[in-house]
């Protein structure tokens, strides 16, 4: 008897048939005849027909988002300019009334420099109810030169100790230092990739390879995917940005072939319309909602793929580094709401 999808399973003395159609598999006795087989496969095909998992394009188009599906986070970018010491930005980020914070790596060191302690801190973060969703460093992890990257790991090792140490779990692993190289071999891309991904499992934090759209190498969604699949690692995962796939050239219906679920953090800002794509640059991020990116389909898209992590605000923009950091955290917090909303 050949199997349908599936493989045997000696423990349970049972094939498992797992249909195409069909996310739970089907057990059954190895002693089955034929004619019980075609009709518990008939079963299956009705159970899929009838089967609320399965939807019309227009449906999916129409499908809604539960408040609850996604977490929200503060990327301390956002209110990069105002200078705060890392305490300072933790604790607007909890009266703002987001649930994690997504600091920039040199903060951290900067906090440790002035004499603070990383154990209290992790227990002031906790204690403030919130979670470090992921952090921001820039160490040259993929660079071309040998040396080069030789200190690059030490650099993405010292900045993993120190978001562990704050309780964190991910990070961030864009393409610096390859940003400005075209043509690069995405094969031994990924073999770097998988060098911090071991790395982390070390550590406990896990990178997340992130698209930067004005980068000359990884500003395309599908290089990413191509980087994350030939890494062949369990930790792989993307870190996408709604601009950085804009400025990228990227088409948003890319989405629709990844796996939400591997993903961690979603950066979520939005652009105007002017100036063009060729020129526009992080300082022209603007609140979500404010802009022209498709925030909708983007949303429902990532809901549809499975993605059920953090949406973290991430702004760059100057206006807002002019003005009250708390004030502007919580404006964010409620666009972000107001976006996701407009999606269901």
């Amino acid at each position: 008897m050949t199997p349908i999808g599936a493989r045997y399973n000696e423990s349970m003395n049972t094939d498992v048939y797992r249909l195409p159609f069909l996310g739970a598999p089907l057990l059954m006795p190895d002693n089955i005849s034929r004619r019980e087989m075609l009709a518990w496969t008939c079963a299956g095909v009705a159970a899929a027909a009838s089967s609320p998992l399965r939807s019309t394009a227009a449906e999916l188009k129409t499908s809604l988002i539960p408040a609850e599906a996604f977490g929200y986070c503060f990327n301390t970018a956002t209110i990069l300019g105002q200078k705060l010491p890392l305490d300072k930005e933790v604790e607007i980020t909890a009266k703002a009334g987001y649930q994690a914070i997504e600091p920039w790596v040199r903060n951290i060191q900067r906090y440790v420099d002035e004499g603070g302690s990383l154990a209290d801190m992790k227990q002031r973060i906790a204690d403030l109810g919130l979670s470090v969703a992921s952090a921001i460093g820039f160490a040259n992890w993929a660079a071309e030169d040998d040396a080069q990257r030789a200190k690059g790991l030490e650099q993405f090792r010292r900045d993993m100790d120190l978001v562990a140490a704050i309780g964190g779990t991910h990070i961030a692993a864009p393409p610096a230092g390859i940003n400005k190289i075209a043509g690069i071999d995405l094969r031994k891309v990924a073999e770097r990739y998988r060098v911090v991904l071991e790395l982390g499992r070390e550590v406990g934090v896990v990178p997340q390879l992130e698209v930067w759209g004005s980068s000359l190498t990884l500003s395309r969604l599908g290089e990413a995917a191509f980087v994350v699949i030939e890494a062949a690692h369990g930790d792989a995962c993307l870190l996408l940005d709604a601009y950085h796939l804009y400025k990228g050239g990227n088409d948003f219906g890319g989405l629709n072939q990844l796996n939400g679920g591997a993903m961690h953090v979603f950066h979520l800002n939005d652009y105007p319309d002017d100036p063009p794509r060729e020129t526009i640059n992080d300082g022209h991020r603007v609140y979500p909602g404010d802009g022209v990116c498709p925030l909708g389909e983007v949303l429902q898209t990532l809901y549809r793929t499975g993605f059920r992590g953090l949406l973290s605000l991430e702004l760059f923009n100057g206006k807002l580094w002019e003005q009250d950091p708390l004030e502007v955290a919580r404006t964010g917090l409620v666009k972000m709401k107001a976006v996701v909303a407009a999606a269901e």
